[in-house]
């Protein structure tokens, strides 16, 4: 919803920057996806809808206004979100339509009785749906403001998913080295899907999380399906320059160059097919259809069970 609590003027270049993100976030939010401010700048810039007054180049310490630059550049980043900030208190930004997955309200549920608890387990009840599935996956995203395209895709697949935060913890990586042992031990194949940034860390952290995960006594194979410089040179996303601060610049410079990409500058319908086919790989189809029916066989029962309930 839109709501305004301040009063505030914008001019006529402002608003017309206001119209389209609210464009491009209708646009997504048809196909089921929030954004967060980083992807829609990233739409900002792959559209080239920033103003050319705002081009930069970095110094190697600081960004510097520049005829010649990049509009991918972060004093935009934090221009918009300061305009789009402005624009929802205005009343012009529905507030639901921008996303921040990093800070979320957590409470118990409740009921009304008995018969709203259990059309409520009719609607969520579900089964293994790959429990006699060849392969255990699960896919590991390196950013957690990206965590709903992953969910959007892996939910309706039955695929658990990690939200890995830059590096992952030791507890968090041990947690998971003991459920992929659990499901080597009854004769799975396992296999973690990766997803993170090119950047010298994004890179090196699919590495981190193969050597691990064996350490840990895991035989599971990582697979990194993004990004990669393939979909860098098939998708275009805008780059950033390498940052000399990360103590992994140099081995990257000299394999990849400058110039690093970041994943949430690809479209989120591109991410989301690029997680399904890599899921399909492993899925056979027949035996997922079978667990669904036999799902849906049980949610009505409970469902029975719910319309029949007498207090």
């Amino acid at each position: 919803m839109k709501q305004a609590y301040i009063e505030k003027k914008f001019g006529k270049a402002n608003l017309a920057i206001i119209a389209q993100a609210n464009s491009i976030i209708d646009e997504f939010a048809a196909d089921g996806y929030d954004l967060t401010v980083r992807q829609l700048y990233y739409q900002f810039v792959a559209r080239d809808i920033f103003p050319e007054c705002r081009r930069w180049v970095w110094t190697g310490s600081r960004w510097k206004r520049d005829p010649n630059g990049t509009k991918n550049a972060e004093p935009n980043y934090k221009w918009l979100g300061g305009l789009i900030n402005d624009g929802r208190l205005a009343g012009l930004i529905d507030w639901e339509s921008i996303l921040d997955r990093t800070r979320n309200y957590e409470s118990l549920m409740h009921w009304s009785g008995p018969a709203d608890r259990l059309k409520s387990a009719a609607r969520t009840y579900r089964i293994n749906t790959r429990w006699n599935q060849v392969d255990y996956i699960e896919v590991w995203i390196e950013k957690d403001a990206l965590v709903g395209i992953v969910e959007q895709a892996c939910d309706p697949l039955d695929i658990g998913y990690l939200s890995c935060r830059g590096y992952v913890s030791q507890s968090a990586m041990w947690a998971a080295g003991w459920r992929f042992l659990n499901k080597e031990n009854f004769g799975k194949d396992t296999f973690l899907i990766h997803l993170g940034d090119h950047d010298p860390s994004g890179v090196d952290m699919t590495r981190d999380i193969q050597d691990r995960l064996r350490m840990f006594g895991s035989t599971v194979t990582v697979e990194r399906i993004a990004l990669s410089m393939n979909q860098i040179k098939q998708y275009n996303p805008p780059p950033n320059p390498v940052k000399a601060t990360d103590s992994r610049h140099q081995p990257y410079i000299e394999k990849y160059g400058a110039e690093c990409w970041e994943l949430d500058a690809l479209d989120p319908h591109v991410l989301t097919e690029l997680i399904k086919d890599a899921i399909s790989l492993h899925t056979q189809d027949q035996l997922i259809a079978a667990q669904i029916e036999r799902q849906e066989d049980e949610r009505k029962q409970i469902q029975e069970i719910a319309d029949n309930w007498k207090r």
